[in-house]
């Protein structure tokens, strides 16, 4: 969107209750994972709806999921640079774990994960992403990803020539270049709708994405191109709610808002009905759901983390691509795998009728940007 005005009006609505608390900062690995019975219902059904998951193979898949985070959080120290990327598949969320180095194959099967020798690092793939991205990127090449599943960077585009001339241009090497026909049209979802909301300027609205506090400050984080900072805001109920402390967008897609007095923080996001408990990473393949004022709950799979989409407004980089539809006023709405925060609704192509691609602004580089400390409970 353009500056200013156009951008605070670029708002979406999406899901959360109230701003955010002084709470514990976010452990450093999942907590135990919640079953079935544990989740909302709309939550619930969605995973069953969407993944075609009987109840009782949602808490299996939870657990498999959460437990091969944690081994895959181990194995990328354990290897350091050798280190090629992790992804879960099947019913029973199998780890793999690539590496570049055959000898370690032994202490990632020791670990219960299957072993994939590879010739590029994750560490070699995110330079060549950020080689491309710095290289000028064609309108139709507007997706580049970290695919650890192919072991290249993925560039999803309308135009394979256009792709190749990014990559020309670029100067990496072709042969870790993956080219993907597609349809895809990235944009931030503007348009808003009613739900748990707080307007910007006393005009544009959006959503609050997880509550967070720095030191005994309280605030949220939500979409970057919500509000610039100094942007003041009110909440749902049009009471004087905080002020925007900052933002990034393009570039990234994230922002903070602190909070006063009148606003309570809870380590909730719908309403009250998902406790949040930590913030690690979900792999690649694993369950993800979104829940947004504007279509609800809907769920799919994380595709590819370090993800960097051009929209008509510029490009950011580091988000994470799902297979999770949403529609305009979906935008700033919480991602969560499990009890884990995942991230920020940030745009994507498609609508919940037809499916589509969301993108969303991973919640840990927000966290970090501003020194911040994640709500949980």
């Amino acid at each position: 969107m353009a500056a200013g005005s156009a951008l605070a009006a670029a708002c979406v609505l999406a899901l959360t209750a109230l701003p955010a608390n002084a709470g514990q900062p976010a452990p450093d690995s999942a907590a135990g994972s919640p079953t079935a019975a544990e989740l909302p219902a709309g939550m619930l059904d969605a995973m069953q709806r969407d993944l075609g998951l009987s109840k009782g193979q949602v808490t299996e898949r939870l657990a498999a999921e959460a437990e091969a985070a944690d081994v895959e959080e181990a194995l990328a120290e354990q290897l350091g640079a050798s280190f090629g990327g992790a992804w879960v598949s099947g019913a029973d969320a199998k780890l793999t774990v690539a590496t570049t180095d055959a000898a370690e194959v032994g202490a990632i099967e020791a670990r219960g994960a299957v072993a994939k020798v590879v010739d590029h690092s994750l560490k070699d793939l995110k330079s060549l992403q950020k080689t491309l991205d710095s290289a000028g990127v064609e309108r139709d090449a507007a997706v580049r990803s970290v695919d650890v599943r192919h072991n290249a960077v993925t560039v999803r585009t309308s135009d394979t020539a256009a792709a190749e001339r990014t990559v020309t241009k670029a100067g990496v090497d072709p042969s870790a270049v993956r080219t993907v026909k597609s349809a895809e049209a990235p944009r931030t979802y503007y348009d808003l709708v009613g739900g748990d909301a707080y307007y910007i300027n006393g005009t544009s609205r959006c959503s609050i994405g997880f509550s967070v506090s720095n030191g005994s400050q309280q605030g949220f984080v939500t979409a970057g191109h919500c509000g610039r900072p100094g942007a003041s805001t009110t909440g749902y109920n049009q009471v004087a709610q905080g002020t925007f402390q900052g933002s990034t967008f393009p570039g990234r897609d994230y922002a903070w808002v602190a909070t006063n007095s009148n606003w309570t923080a809870t380590p909730y996001v719908n309403g009250g009905a998902v406790r949040v408990s930590g913030s690690q990473q979900a792999s690649v393949g694993s369950t993800v759901c979104r829940s947004g004022s504007t279509t609800g709950w809907h769920c799919g799979a994380i595709q590819q983390h370090n993800t960097s989409v051009t929209y008509p407004e510029g490009t950011i980089t580091g988000v994470t691509r799902t297979s999770v539809c949403a529609e305009p006023g979906d935008s700033g709405g919480s991602f969560i795998s499990g009890s884990q925060a995942q991230g920020m609704t940030s745009g994507g192509s498609g609508n919940c009728s037809s499916g589509g691609t969301t993108y969303y602004q991973p919640v840990n580089p927000a966290l970090s940007a501003y020194g911040l400390s994640l709500t949980t409970g």
